[in-house]
């Protein structure tokens, strides 16, 4: 799958859902490269990050939401346009940090709203912990990526393995198929086909065989998270910035009571109970956007709601 390919693809979501952005590049040391950013809207600056496995362009259904605020959708690395490198996951939190940090300074950022999904928020998460001035507020929409006690279904365990994941992607292929399977085991069947195929298309670049099975051993083992990088109760208690938690009620990763447990630990939250998924925006936009919106006018409008 060439990169013209998945252009087409992410052009094809934004269309379906009246998104007019722009394409940025910004320049990330910590991978050698660029990150690919998608701009649109006008406003207040909110950073939106993606889950393990899909493009910025996921967002689309929100981001048709937000026309008060600028949205800065960004690739995380391997996934979509974003570069990467193998050595990226040595030291998976530092390298997030600075990956995010140099995100923001090309992007002339100080300090944004960050909405975030699955590995996104975990990524945000650790920014906002481990530096706090560059972070406004922060949204998690869906469970976080291995937050408390949480980890991954099955089946995305088995893939972080390293030999027992390279033969799952070689009899499991990218297919119309495979991509069923997933949004079935994510609890977001069916997928409308433009956002079906754009994850198909992100799965077929050249670089995903190797950074996704990655990704996967670094922050799961095959009975449950790695502590080492979990977001436990200590570490949510460090988090003061102000944060809107949107749970669904159907997310394998981790369900309300997840959202009950982070909500008591956080110390300024804000918890939101909404159907779907572990990417409930695809089919209840319209049911999350006014609590995101809410929040967003609350921390970084500076208007009362």
């Amino acid at each position: 799958m060439t990169t013209k390919e998945f252009s087409k693809a992410q052009a094809a979501v934004l269309e379906r859902y009246g998104v007019d952005a722009e394409e940025r590049w910004v320049r990330t040391p910590i991978v050698d490269g660029r990150a690919h950013v998608l701009v649109a809207g006008d406003g207040p600056p909110v950073v939106m990050l993606n889950g393990i496995g899909v493009p910025a362009a996921m967002f689309a259904p929100l981001i048709a939401h937000m026309s008060d605020v600028k949205t800065y959708a960004v690739d995380l690395p391997g996934y979509g346009l974003s570069d990467s490198t193998r050595h990226f996951s040595d030291d998976l939190r530092g390298s997030a940090v600075q990956f995010l940090r140099e995100v923001f300074d090309g992007l002339e950022l100080d300090r944004p709203t960050i909405v975030a999904n699955s590995l996104g928020s975990l990524w945000a998460s650790w920014l906002t912990i481990d530096q706090p001035n560059r972070v406004e507020a922060l949204a998690h929409i869906g469970c976080p990526a291995i937050v408390l006690d949480t980890s991954a279904p099955l089946p995305m365990r088995l893939l972080g393995l390293r030999l027992v994941g390279r033969l799952l992607m070689k009899v499991q292929p990218p297919s119309d198929r495979q991509v069923e399977y997933l949004a079935k085991m994510v609890n977001e069947h069916p997928l409308p086909r433009e956002i079906a195929q754009l994850i198909l298309a992100t799965e077929r670049l050249d670089h995903f065989e190797e950074t996704f099975p990655a990704m996967l051993n670094r922050l799961v083992r095959l009975r449950g998270n790695r502590p080492d990088l979990a977001l436990n109760a200590h570490e949510l208690s460090r988090i003061e910035t102000p944060t809107l938690l949107v749970f669904a009620r159907n997310d394998p990763m981790g369900g309300v009571d997840v959202g009950q447990q982070m909500s008591a630990l956080v110390t300024d939250a804000e918890l939101h109970i909404v159907n779907g998924g572990h990417a409930p925006w695809i089919h209840h936009a319209a049911q999350i956007a006014p609590a995101l919106i809410s929040f967003l006018r609350r921390v970084s409008l500076g208007q009362e709601t």
